[in-house]
């Protein structure tokens, strides 16, 4: 899906061996603009400048409390986890 949209991957981490969790997680999620997070299969659109820590952390950690995966940082945008919708969004509307 990715070099549909002619975007090639700069660094991969294995959230298995490098999981981002507690002020990590936040350091990641409160520099962005725009956090998409999927919701089984639509998302959800969270703002660090108007939602609360506590309501974005909730979307995009996981039980383990970890960063959901795939996550997916492009400039000041970041795709949480997946749905097609999420993605079609994330691609078609990154202006």
């Amino acid at each position: 899906m990715l070099d549909k949209h002619g975007v090639s991957l700069g660094r991969i981490v294995d959230a298995r061996k490098e999981p981002l969790a507690d002020e990590a997680a936040w350091a990641l999620l409160a520099g962005v603009r725009e956090i998409l997070v999927a919701k089984g299969k639509g998302f959800a659109v969270l703002d660090p400048r108007t939602d609360t820590r506590e309501s974005i952390l909730a979307a995009a950690l996981g039980r383990t409390g970890n960063l959901r995966a795939p996550a997916l940082l492009i400039g000041d945008r970041l795709a949480v986890g997946f749905s097609e919708g999420l993605y079609s969004h994330f691609f078609g509307s990154s202006s």
